[in-house]
């Protein structure tokens, strides 16, 4: 009986020992998956960033083309006022970028201020523009000098910013700027972070028709050079 008893204790001690041997053995098992999971996260995450972030950058260059499009449009149907016109002779390509305290506010679909330069592109419909909202768009505008014949049309450049960008203290910048060293350039789709605030989103010229005749719209693109004239 003293022996049976013994046995059982013997078999019960080791079956205790067994448990905890096998309790122990998931522990490190469980920490072993754990690190093997962060390794793959910290190697993934900066992948996982670069894409939400060139996502997101992608998104709102479509946007502002989308804002371009419809101040040309506008422009072309009489609908918003055609900017100010540049010196005779200037490269628009050359035009200084704008004042970053150009405006705080201004209502959608409006020019800010007294000059018609830059205009109110509402992104996110609240009826206005701020400097401190990066959804809504600033179209900088400007034209060739007061044409001659308004029938031969015009030609206007076209830089479209983040509100957000005139925030006093910042500088924005061109393709060329004027005076100075620095060259700015329109942002690019692909990014790791938030862009550059400070560069257009999209920068372009265009012609604009509104008016016109064939002929003298023509005759105004054609090259020069060309002795034989296809304007009929």
């Amino acid at each position: 009986m003293i022996k049976r008893n013994c046995m059982k204790t013997i078999h019960r001690q080791l079956l205790q020992l067994n448990n905890h041997s096998q309790a122990g053995f998931t522990i490190i098992e469980s920490l072993m998956a754990i690190i093997v999971v962060a390794i793959l996260l910290t190697a993934i995450a900066p992948v996982i960033v670069l894409s939400t972030a060139t996502r997101v950058q992608a998104r709102r260059v479509e946007l502002a083309t989308q804002a371009a499009k419809t101040y040309t449009d506008g422009v072309n149907a009489g609908s918003i006022d055609s900017p100010d016109p540049v010196p005779a002779n200037t490269d628009l390509g050359s035009v200084n970028a704008p004042n970053s305290g150009s405006f705080t506010s201004c209502d959608s679909s409006k020019y800010c201020g007294s000059k018609k330069e830059l205009y109110c592109i509402d992104g996110d419909s609240s009826g206005k523009c701020e400097n401190t909202n990066s959804r809504d768009f600033i179209v900088q505008a400007f034209r060739t000098g007061t044409a001659t014949d308004p029938q031969a049309g015009y030609s206007i450049g076209l830089r479209v910013y983040r509100a957000d960008a005139f925030q006093s203290g910042t500088t924005l910048k061109a393709s060329k700027d004027q005076g100075t060293s620095k060259k700015g350039k329109s942002q690019n789709t692909f990014t790791g972070g938030i862009g550059d605030r400070e560069a257009p989103l999209v920068e372009m010229t265009t012609e604009i028709a509104s008016g016109a005749t064939f002929s003298k719209f023509c005759s105004r693109l054609e090259d020069t050079n060309n002795t034989q004239s296809k304007c009929k």
